[in-house]
């Protein structure tokens, strides 16, 4: 029985039946990954070590937990122990860390098996998977189009059945927009609520790390290992992490979503709108109720993310500078020539691009003017959103304003236009707060994603909410032919 397409609840129970083994299941695994290697998902495989974990877990014979013996993907920004991690940058293509990132550590100790890290945008800059270092993702429902950014491999790796799940992160939408234009869930929690310890940082005040997997259920299952608090994150937040399988099958009938003023919908594709009114009538006849919402300081989300972000970016990446790790130039003439060759020859254009913005934004007579007040006004959209959730649940929007675009389409003349992408999704990260993609529809055969947006630590309430919306549709259940792929 081919592990295809199934998900993380599906596997289980044909390992709970000895219908097939964990070895079996990592080794199918691994040839799904050979078959579609077209797709470029991958930067490095973990044949021998996940084969000889899996091993272990079928001769132990024991299940410490429902990930035990599930094959996963790991985003190649987290740092794994013997295991090659490069932020798909040059300037990292050969570091080898000596410890694994928190989040890895505790899917791993739950008894789940990494088979591979995943391609990405180069330090997870971009919304389209075509900054890499090691080439574009092609989302597995049509060749040749983005999977979107910066989590596209590990999207890609589950739209195209190669494993469950796997883990992404976001800092503006990196989780949740990959997820919509491959077709599957993507969650992005709380600020703080995973450990970014061994995740190697963006922008620090914004990355967050998160699960993406074929449904919300599959996604409470890695949340309930991924997420506690963690002494070597200063940001880790020291709060009771709940059961989020607990509530799934909750009644939504009182529900009240908010539906956001400043997005002007009627400016968006006609299709785009479509697919929104189509969930929002769901949504309504299994009980919840729709009121509109002002969030007045919305409007300023991306230039103010696009002055922290950049700003965040280069201060964190001013470590790789050739001498203790990393990409070194040769032929140096002194340690300065080293810097600049080692730099110039590590990094790609976009990252280029945003560390020559932050370190203007954050140099002497410009800090205030642009930092500083960008950071004043995330604390006005973060009180817009504190006001909004007095009187709603949640709240509802598209992911993207667009489904998956073809290489090279956007954002080659005109960054900004590849920025816009992540419209939607921005001020969540801004505010710290959940935020859920969850496949609703198509459009010209290409997936199109719905995005729930919750309160503060209320990852159980949007779980609750996209899984009843799950129960009661068959989106998440479509399957890319990989027919192009073979």
């Amino acid at each position: 029985m081919s592990i295809q397409f199934k998900s993380i609840t599906e596997l289980r129970a044909m390992l709970d039946a000895k219908s097939i083994s964990a070895s079996e299941l990592t080794q199918e695994s691994l040839q799904l990954a050979k078959k579609y290697k077209e797709l470029n998902c991958f930067v490095t495989m973990n044949e021998e070590l996940g084969a000889k974990n899996a091993n272990s877990i079928d001769l132990d014979n024991k299940t410490t937990s429902k990930l035990s013996g599930i094959p996963l993907a790991q985003k190649d920004l987290f740092c794994t122990e013997g295991l090659r991690t490069t932020c798909s940058s040059k300037i990292l293509s050969n570091f080898i860390p000596p410890y694994t990132a928190t989040a890895v550590k505790k899917l791993e100790d739950a008894g789940s098996i990494t088979v591979g890290k995943t391609n990405m945008d180069e330090f997870a800059m971009g919304s389209s998977n075509e900054t890499s270092f090691f080439g574009n993702v092609h989302n597995p429902w049509k060749k040749g189009y983005v999977p979107g950014g910066s989590s596209g491999g590990s999207a890609a790796a589950v739209a195209a059945g190669i494993v469950p799940a796997a883990t992404g992160t976001d800092t503006g939408g990196s989780i949740r927009q990959p997820a919509a234009h491959c077709g599957i869930t993507g969650l992005k929690p709380t600020y703080g609520r995973i450990s970014r310890w061994g995740m190697i940082a963006f922008a620090s005040s914004l990355d967050q790390a998160g699960p993406l997997a074929r449904t919300a259920e599959d996604c409470a299952i890695l949340l309930n290992e991924m997420a506690g608090h963690d002494l070597k994150d200063t940001t880790s937040l020291d709060v009771t992490v709940p059961d989020y399988l607990e509530d799934l099958d909750k009644p939504i009938n009182q529900l009240k979503i908010g539906i956001i003023k400043e997005f002007n919908l009627s400016e968006l594709d006609s299709e785009v709108q479509s697919r929104f009114q189509d969930s929002k009538d769901l949504y309504e006849k299994l009980g919840a109720e729709f009121v509109e919402v002002s969030l007045p300081n919305i409007s300023a989300s991306v230039p103010t993310y696009y002055s922290i972000a950049p700003a965040e970016c280069s201060s964190n990446l001013s470590r790789f500078d050739g001498v203790r790790f990393g990409h070194r130039a040769e032929n140096t003439q002194d340690l300065n020539d080293l810097y600049i060759k080692s730099r110039s020859e590590g990094f790609g254009d976009e990252v280029k691009r945003r560390i020559l913005i932050g370190t203007y934004a954050l140099s002497a007579g410009y800090y205030d003017a642009y930092y500083k007040k960008a950071q004043q006004v995330r604390r006005l959209i973060k009180n817009d959103f504190d006001t909004v959730f007095e009187t709603v649940d949640l709240l509802m929007t598209p992911t993207s304003p667009n489904t998956a675009f073809a290489f090279g389409s956007k954002g080659t003349q005109n960054p900004v236009e590849l920025y816009l992408e992540d419209l939607f999704t921005i001020s969540s990260n801004l505010a710290g707060l959940p935020a859920i993609s969850i496949p609703h529809g198509q459009i010209n055969s290409l997936p199109v994603g719905l995005q729930l947006i919750g309160n503060f630590l209320r990852e159980d309430k949007l779980l609750n909410v996209a899984h009843i919306f799950q129960k009661n549709s068959d989106f998440h259940l479509a399957q890319p032919t990989m027919e192009d792929f073979s």
